[in-house]
């Protein structure tokens, strides 16, 4: 007899399969849909399970299963970039928000600080747990709420007006504190980051735009959910959480330019399990390990369901690894200096090449690992990617400004017609 909970991981298991091939195979059968229809149709959310309005491809994308450059040259391959500007603008909100982050840090830092402060005021009152609790579970009695709710949970997905909608209702109709409606979405979206969730969150309540806030209104989420919900009773206007200065731009760091002259081992890690990309030209490469998981000192992935996501993706990626030739590939549970150091040793190398980790808890863990293993005289050394390489230097006001850049991204990576798609 199935369990209910065997229902909900098969169900989960079944929309989003842990591997390239499923990647490769939904980004073929969507690529006649990602130019007019979607600019027409991305809005609607048609409720739980696999939608043809959209791609489907976010936790993919958003682990390097498949890249963002290998999906925009299928994409063009297929379309003009004018038939396909929402989807390739859609695409490019994601690096965006990472190269926003990456010279804004502290705001990361601050949220952390700011929703381990709300779980402490979850310890000390039964009122707030009561009401988060009844929010996580679906049990508030809002039309559509409480099925978003449930759905997230048991596929690890939402549509993204669905996201916008239960933030809004979250934050502005339950008064709900923001950051812990965040860590909610950061414990089971499967393609959940640190720049998007955190910013995305932050916009909806009013503190990332000042002056800006976005309002969950019945209307609007009857037509999009085709008639689906209409809530009563929502929260009437919207004004911003708190008042808060922008936040300060840094400087954002160059790329490291790595020796190709020197035996290395590469490390994967969830950001991007397609980094063995980023080797340079000539490098001899002595071993592969692929992490499942973030550093013990900084948590990550934060929920088990996405944990066991990208421990299936890491195990797909070594297997991928191997198939394509190389010898000596291994997978360790976490982002861990001893396992590093006993595969060094055995490969005889002193350098480690990893892709880089922007912004969060896989980029403060492997900051920490690099520490650990100084003093053995083994060295990290973070490789970036050219798209977020041209990209990121943008990300230096709204999205309206960084959307002009667009046309000439595309450009400078290489992407048109003539492109090659993925294979």
């Amino acid at each position: 007899m199935t369990t209910p909970m065997e229902s909900r991981e098969d169900r989960h298991v079944m929309l989003f399969p842990p591997n390239r091939g499923e990647a490769l195979a939904r980004l073929e059968a969507f690529m006649p849909n990602a130019g007019r229809r979607y600019a027409a149709e991305r809005n609607r959310d048609t409720g739980a399970g696999l939608r043809d309005n959209v791609s489907m491809l976010s936790p993919y994308i958003r682990h390097r299963v498949i890249t963002e450059r290998e999906v925009l040259a299928a994409v063009l391959q297929r379309h003009a970039p004018q038939a396909a500007e929402k989807f390739i603008q859609e695409v490019f909100w994601r690096t965006y928000w990472k190269g926003w982050l990456q010279m804004r840090p502290q705001v990361w830092q601050a949220f952390l600080l700011e929703r381990d402060a709300d779980r402490e005021r979850l310890d000390r009152s039964s009122d707030l747990r009561a009401a988060v609790a009844g929010a996580e579970d679906g049990r508030t009695g809002i039309d559509g709420f409480d099925d978003w709710a449930r759905e997230l949970v048991q596929t690890g997905y939402l549509h993204n007006h669905a996201r916008m909608w239960f933030a809004s209702i979250w934050i502005f109709t339950l008064r709900l504190p923001w950051s812990l409606g965040a860590d909610f979405f950061l414990r089971h979206l499967l393609d959940a980051d640190p720049a998007s969730n955190t910013l995305g969150w932050r916009w909806v309540a009013g503190i990332q735009t000042p002056g800006k806030t976005y309002l969950a209104r019945s209307d609007n989420i009857e037509k999009y959910t085709g008639g689906r919900y209409r809530p009563k009773d929502l929260a009437a206007e919207a004004q911003p959480v708190r008042d808060e200065t922008p936040a300060g731009r840094g400087p954002l760091i160059p790329p490291v330019q790595p020796a190709t002259n020197r035996p290395t081992l590469l490390l994967l890690h969830g950001d991007d399990f397609a980094g063995h990309e980023r080797i340079p030209s000539g490098a001899e490469v002595h071993a592969v390990v692929v992490a499942a998981s973030g550093h013990r000192g900084h948590r990550w992935p934060f929920g088990e369901r996405a944990g066991r996501f990208v421990a299936s993706l890491a195990a797909d990626t070594a297997e991928r690894l191997m198939h394509d030739g190389q010898t000596n590939v291994q997978v360790i549970d976490a982002l861990q200096a001893d396992p590093i150091r006993e595969h060094c040793a055995a490969a005889r190398v002193r350098t480690v090449v990893t892709p880089e980790a922007p912004v969060g808890p896989l980029a403060d863990g492997l900051k920490r690992l690099a520490t650990e293993l100084k003093g053995d005289g083994i060295e990290i050394v973070p490789l970036r990617r050219p798209w977020d390489d041209l990209a990121w230097p943008h990300a230096t006001h709204g999205f309206f400004r960084f959307r002009q850049q667009i046309p000439q991204l595309i450009a400078d990576n290489g992407l048109g017609p003539n492109d090659p798609p993925p294979g």
